[in-house]
C-alpha cells in the first residue's frame, strides 16, 4: 500500500506517529512562515503543515503545488495549535518531512467543495470531479449501505438473488422500450427490460419460492427529477402468499432500512384505498405528514345561484389552519398560482374565518353567513383559518386541489423531510380507459390479478374491476408497488381479452408465460421498489440524479461521454440498418 492511513482517521491519540498519506489537494494557505495544505481522500481531510524555518526547501515545494494535485506525503502526527472542531481530524496535523507528487492536475472547471460554483450541466460533464465532493460521495455511500442492508434483510427472509436477462423481447404495453438490433438475426430486435416481471413469475413457476434482484431497468420516456432512462429496482417475488403476506414482509424491509440506515424506529404503515386517496388527497400517492384533507361541498354549495359551483361536477376545498389573516395580495397570488397551466384551475374561492367568528369570502354576493358557516363546520375550521375551494370536473378539480394542498403544505412548512409518514395504497382500478385509442390499458401491468369478488365484472364491466395491487408511499413519494399475480391460463386469457388482444396477439407476445401456467404455477405476488427514489428520500433530496454515479441529464444525454451518439456506416451495415436523414 502507498499509504499507512486514510485522511479521515487520525486523531489526537495518534500524536507522535510517523504516517504516510495519499490524496488530493483540497486547498492550500500560504501564511508567510508557514504553509498549510488540506489533503483529501474518500475518508476525509487532514491538514499538512510546512515550516519555512525548519525546512525552507520543502515549504517552497509545497507552495508550488496546485489544487487537485495527487500527493503522497510522509510526516509526524502533531497536535494542532489552532484546532478545528468542525473536522473529525481537526485536533491534529501532519508535520511533513517528504512530498512526492504522484500526478499533477489542471485547475478544475469548478470548485470541488460542498458549496460549489459549478452548475448541474457542468458538474455532469465532469462527473468524475463532482464525485470527489463530500456531498456526492456521501450520497453514493448511502446507496451502498441501502443495497447492503436490503440484501441482508432479504437473505434472512430466505430470498434468493437471481439475475434475469437484459436482452429480452419487446412488448407494446407500458412505457416505450429501448431496442437493440440483432446482427445475427437481420431485421429483428431485442429490448432492454422495463422490469424483470415475466422472468420473476417464471422463477416462481420454477419453484424458487422467494426471489429478489437489485436490477437495472430501462424506459424510453420523458424525464423529470425522479426519472432516468436507466434506473434501479429492488425486484421481489414470493410464492404461496396473500396480499397481506407481501405487505407485511416489505413493511419489514422498510422498517429495517429506516433503522439501519436512518436510525429511525417506530415506523408505522397505514393503509388507504385508491378511491379514498383520490377523494381526500387528489392523488394516488398522498403526503400524509399533514392534514388538509379534501371536503366535498356539493350539497352545501350548489343550487345557490353561483354558476361556477352550480355547473361543476365537484366542489371541494381544504382548510389551511391559521391562514385567516392572509392579505388580498397573498390571496391573489394563490389564485394566480392555481391558474398556472400546469395546475389548470379556472379560479379560486376563499373564505376567511375571522377571529370574531364572522366569515368573509370572495363569493359573499351569493352566500350568506349561515351558509358559509356550514362550509366551515363541514371542513372543521376554527376562527383564524382559511378555506380554499375549487370547482369543476371531478378528476381535474381533485388534481388541482391536490397540488394546492401540497403548495400550502410547503408554505406552512408542514412537509418536514425528517418526519416520515408511510402507507400502502390498495385496490387500484385494474384497467383504465384511453379515449384516444378507445381501449382499456392495464393500470399496472397485464399480469395483475383482479380482486376475487370483481372477476365476474371482467367481461361486461371491466372498468369497475379492482386490482389486487398495492403501492408503498412515503411522504408523498411512490417508493414502489406490486400485486398478486394471475397464475392460471384461463384468467390470464380473460385479462388479455379485456385489453383488446386477439388470441393470436396474446400468444405471440406472452405465449411462453401462458404455456408455463399449464405446468403447475403456484399462487404468487411481489413488489418492485424504485431503489434510486428510496435513496433520494433517505438522503433528503428531490432528485435521484444525486444518488446515481453517472446520471443522464433532463434530455436523457450523458454529457460526459456524449451519449447517445451516431455510429459509423460499417456498424450500421453489420446491423442491417440505415439512418433516414431528415
Amino acid at each position: 500500500m502507498l499509504r499507512t492511513h486514510h485522511c479521515g482517521e487520525l486523531r489526537i491519540e495518534d500524536e507522535g506517529k510517523e504516517v504516510v498519506l495519499c490524496g488530493w489537494i483540497q486547498r492550500s494557505r500560504d501564511l508567510g512562515g508557514m504553509t498549510f495544505i488540506d489533503l483529501r481522500d474518500r475518508y476525509g481531510i487532514t491538514q499538512l503543515a510546512f515550516n519555512m524555518e525548519t525546512d525552507a526547501d520543502l515549504c517552497a515545494q509545497a507552495r508550488e503545488l496546485g489544487r487537485e494535485y495527487v500527493l503522497q506525503v510522509k510526516g509526524k502526527v502533531t497536535e494542532r495549535s489552532s484546532k478545528n472542531a468542525k473536522m473529525p481530524t481537526g485536533d491534529i496535523e501532519i508535520v511533513v518531512t517528504q512530498i512526492e507528487v504522484l500526478n499533477e492536475a489542471n485547475t478544475p472547471p469548478f470548485t470541488i467543495e460542498d458549496e460549489t460554483d459549478g452548475g448541474d450541466e457542468l458538474r455532469m460533464k465532469y462527473r468524475y470531479l463532482d464525485i470527489r465532493r463530500e456531498v456526492v460521495r456521501r450520497s453514493l455511500e448511502l446507496r451502498h449501505q441501502m443495497a447492503l442492508e436490503t440484501r441482508k434483510y432479504l437473505h434472512d427472509k430466505r430470498f434468493l438473488e437471481v439475475e434475469t436477462p437484459v436482452l429480452i423481447k419487446s412488448t407494446p404495453e407500458g412505457a416505450r422500450d429501448f431496442v437493440v438490433p440483432s446482427r445475427m438475426h437481420p431485421g429483428e430486435f431485442y429490448a432492454l427490460p422495463q422490469s424483470p416481471q415475466t422472468f420473476k413469475q417464471l422463477l416462481m413457476v420454477g419453484g424458487l419460492d422467494r426471489y429478489f434482484q437489485i436490477v437495472k431497468c430501462f424506459r424510453d420516456e420523458d424525464l423529470r427529477a425522479d426519472r432516468q432512462p436507466e434506473f434501479t429496482q429492488i425486484d421481489c417475488e414470493m410464492s404461496f402468499v396473500t396480499r397481506d403476506d407481501v405487505l407485511e414482509t416489505f413493511e419489514g424491509l422498510a422498517k429495517h432500512l429506516f433503522k439501519a440506515v436512518k436510525g429511525v424506529e417506530n415506523i408505522h404503515f397505514d393503509r388507504m384505498s385508491y378511491a379514498d386517496a383520490m377523494k381526500y388527497y387528489g392523488t394516488d400517492k398522498p403526503d400524509t405528514r399533514f392534514g388538509m384533507r379534501f371536503t366535498e361541498l356539493n350539497d352545501l354549495a350548489q343550487q345557490k345561484g353561483f354558476k361556477v359551483f352550480d355547473n361543476a361536477e365537484l366542489v371541494a376545498g381544504i382548510c389551511a389552519q391559521g391562514c385567516g389573516t392572509y392579505s388580498r395580495k397573498q390571496l391573489d397570488a394563490l389564485t394566480d398560482w392555481v391558474q398556472r397551466p400546469q395546475i389548470g384551475a379556472k379560479g379560486l374561492v376563499y373564505v376567511k374565518y375571522n377571529e370574531d367568528g364572522s366569515l368573509k369570502s370572495s363569493v359573499d354576493k351569493f352566500f350568506d353567513q349561515d351558509q358559509l358557516k356550514g362550509w366551515a363546520d363541514a371542513m372543521e375550521a376554527m376562527p383564524g383559518d382559511l378555506l380554499l375551494i375549487l370547482a369543476g370536473e371531478t378528476h381535474a378539480t381533485r388534481k388541482a386541489l391536490g397540488e394546492l394542498r401540497l403548495e400550502m403544505g410547503n408554505r406552512l412548512e408542514l412537509r418536514d423531510p425528517n418526519t416520515f409518514s408511510c402507507l400502502w395504497v390498495t385496490d387500484f382500478p385494474l384497467l383504465e380507459w384511453d379515449e384516444d385509442t378507445q381501449r382499456f390499458y392495464a393500470m399496472h401491468h397485464p399480469f395483475t390479478a383482479p380482486i376475487k369478488e370483481d372477476i365476474s365484472l371482467l367481461e361486461n364491466e371491466p372498468g369497475k374491476v379492482r386490482a389486487n395491487a398495492y403501492d408503498m408511499v412515503i411522504n408523498g413519494v411512490e417508493i414502489g408497488g406490486g400485486s398478486i399475480r394471475i397464475y392460471d391460463r384461463p384468467l390470464q386469457e380473460k385479462m388479455f381479452d379485456a385489453l383488446g388482444f386477439t388470441p393470436e396477439e396474446a400468444k405471440k407476445q406472452f405465449g411462453f408465460l401462458m404455456d408455463a401456467f399449464q405446468y403447475g404455477a403456484p399462487p404468487h405476488g411481489g413488489v418492485a421498489f424504485g431503489f434510486d427514489r428510496w435513496c433520494a428520500l433517505f438522503g433528503g433530496s428531490e432528485t435521484i440524479r444525486d444518488y446515481i454515479a453517472f446520471p443522464k441529464n433532463n434530455a436523457g444525454r450523458d454529457v460526459m461521454i456524449d451519449s447517445p451518439s451516431g455510429i459509423d456506416e460499417d456498424q450500421l451495415k453489420e446491423l442491417h440498418l440505415r439512418v433516414l436523414k431528415p
